[in-house]
């Protein structure tokens, strides 16, 4: 398409020149202009082994399920180390300073992760938003086209309906001024 035809599309739905749009607004009035259908958002297409591992971390990590287990755990590390201590089979006696050091660890790497992950379903969610957005304004820019097709059909149709009653008072003038000169 011409870029006459951009530009004049854009200055009748958005009021500006094509050139002055965001990229958005110009993917808008592109698919306006094709009558091409809204592209749907892209799947994540630099999703990795480590992002997709860090976002199935992140689910699980962030679970009842995961805490239950955790705690469950915990309990019996602690409740077998207990029952061995006094034949002096314990491998982490009390104060449990193994067991400290594996929820430290754990704990600095599960932290980074999950963070991680949820940078990625903020831009997941930034371009879910920024599709929605062009959705809503090509629906929105949809309707004031289509308001304005309606607006034209009804400005011709009351232009004919005007033309039709014009003519019809012509014609009753004209039987009025005949019945009149009939009586006289």
């Amino acid at each position: 398409m011409s870029q006459e035809r951009l530009d004049q599309l854009s200055r009748e739905l958005l009021n500006r020149p094509y050139g002055e749009l965001a990229e958005v607004q110009r993917r808008v009035i592109d698919l306006i202009l094709h009558e091409a259908p809204s592209e749907k958002p892209g799947e994540d297409e630099d999703s990795t082994f480590w992002t997709r591992l860090a976002d199935r971390v992140a689910a699980v990590g962030g679970s009842w399920g995961f805490i239950g287990g955790f705690g469950l755990a915990l309990v019996l590390w602690m409740g077998v180390n207990l029952l061995l201590t006094p034949f002096k089979h314990a491998f982490d006696p009390y104060p449990f300073i193994f067991l400290n050091l594996l929820l430290s660890t754990l704990a600095a790497i599960q932290a980074p992760v999950i963070m991680m992950s949820q940078n990625r379903q903020a831009a997941k969610d930034r371009q879910t938003a920024e599709h929605d957005y062009a959705v809503n304004l090509r629906a929105e820019l949809e309707i004031m086209r289509v308001i304005d097709k309606l607006d034209a059909l009804r400005s011709e149709e009351l232009m004919v309906l005007c033309r039709e009653h014009a003519a019809r008072l012509e014609e009753l003038q004209g039987e009025v001024a005949r019945l009149r000169t009939e009586r006289s």
